[in-house]
């Protein structure tokens, strides 16, 4: 680890205020509350890195790895995204809007800078962007939308991971029902990782350029005489129930969970995920728990990514579940009377480059059917399906599922 950057025993709080570009990896990997000022703050001062990586047993070796690569890559000169997250321009322009996953945004930010500098040049036409971290969250787009009456008043292109902003009937339904967006993306063939899956949306609004799978990691020290879970099904058993850490914080990938065990396990499968939660605590809130040091989880479900972290011969298990890993998809969303001008920009998020850092930098599966996303040949994956997806009032069918959820956590701890 470079010490002249950070030491284990500082606290989060430090590292961020002196490397603000670290604020998202610790969103991206547990720790919501960092991306919140006021809790980056109180919350942030009370933990050192090396207790947060001790709980959930990272590697500090790797994990720093990721924060100093993000650290060097917002140094002043290392700027070639032309402005960084952002950029505003005034007259006749293409307008860029998303949020981007958090392990792979500086990559990205880095080829989209170089993309957008030959295209504003060829084509003489400015690209205005705001393409924000995915641990910000979606109220920054929410707020963005509120006013807005008509497609007239919306960005040209979206991008943001999960079900919950593009299928929010009141925000985006009529529009797309008016058929202002389609889906432009055309690969000749379909990555094989995806073989079978039929990821192409059939009415052509949605296109998706890759996926964020969730896995488990197994702490086999707490598992006690219980078995490894070695699929989603097994993890709903009552045996593990008040011993898995969920995703919470990160509501692209929980809400994907939940829909899918919605699905397939109906409401039952539900209530038996809100029993299994540990104490109702996100895994970041246990760090600071009483309980921390008798209360561990023994299963974590997580992005995949996060899993490159644990220690070789740890007690800490990767486990791919045999029924699938649940795919939160990530989406891009083009205005169709916009398709002229986009068509380029459209190309750059669908190309090999960007399918490359997705699926090689964060372990973000790509669609790209050239991508090599270097998967075991038994890695299934938990896919809604577009039958299934066009068939329900996805956002309501989360509350829904978020109010099971809830209920079930109340029963357990008799509230």
């Amino acid at each position: 680890m470079n010490e002249n950057y950070f030491t284990l025993d500082q606290t989060l709080f430090e590292i961020t205020e002196n490397y603000p570009a670290t604020i998202s990896v610790f969103g991206a990997n547990g720790f919501p509350q960092m991306t919140d000022e006021e809790k980056r703050k109180s919350f942030g001062k009370n933990i050192t890195l090396k207790t947060a990586l001790s709980f959930q047993n990272r590697d500090p070796a790797a994990f720093s790895k990721i924060l100093i690569s993000s650290i060097e890559r917002d140094k002043p000169g290392n700027d070639v995204t032309l402005g960084g997250e952002s950029k505003k321009v005034e007259g006749d322009k293409v307008k860029v809007t998303g949020l981007l996953p958090c392990p792979v945004r500086i990559p990205l930010l880095e080829a989209f800078g170089k993309f957008m500098e030959g295209f504003e040049k060829n084509h003489n036409l400015e690209i205005e962007y705001e393409l924000k971290a995915a641990a910000m969250g979606l109220d920054w787009v929410e707020k963005n939308l509120a006013e807005v009456k008509d497609q007239s008043g919306i960005p040209d292109l979206f991008i943001s991971a999960g079900f919950d902003l593009f299928f929010d009937e009141e925000r985006f339904g009529k529009l797309k029902r008016e058929g202002v967006f389609s889906d432009e993306v055309s690969f000749n063939s379909e990555n094989s990782s995806f073989k079978g899956y039929d990821l192409k949306d059939p009415r052509g609004h949605y296109s998706m350029i890759g996926v964020v799978p969730a896995v488990f990691l197994v702490n086999t020290n707490e598992l006690g005489d219980r078995a490894v879970p070695l699929s989603w099904a097994d993890v709903l058993k009552p045996e593990y129930e008040n011993s898995v850490s969920l995703p919470v914080g990160d509501f692209d990938l929980f809400n994907a969970i939940l829909l899918n065990i919605h699905k397939n396990f109906g409401k039952e499968g539900v209530e038996k995920l809100g029993r299994s939660l540990l104490d109702s605590l996100h895994p970041s809130e246990m760090v600071k728990s009483e309980k921390k040091s008798t209360r561990r989880p023994a299963i974590t479900i997580m992005p995949y990514f996060f899993t490159k972290t644990i220690k070789e011969g740890s007690i800490m298990k990767a486990v791919w579940p045999s029924d699938g890993a649940i795919l939160s998809p990530i989406f891009m969303l083009s205005k169709t009377d916009r398709i002229e001008k986009l068509k380029d920009v459209i190309d750059f998020f669908a190309s090999d480059t960007v399918g490359e850092i997705l699926s090689h930098s964060g372990l973000f599966p790509s669609t790209n059917p050239k991508v090599d996303n270097k998967l075991k040949e038994n890695s299934s994956f938990m896919w809604l399906g577009w039958d299934y997806i066009y068939s329900i009032n996805v956002a309501e069918t989360i509350r829904e599922c978020e109010k099971i959820f809830d209920d079930s956590i109340r029963e357990v701890i008799g509230a």
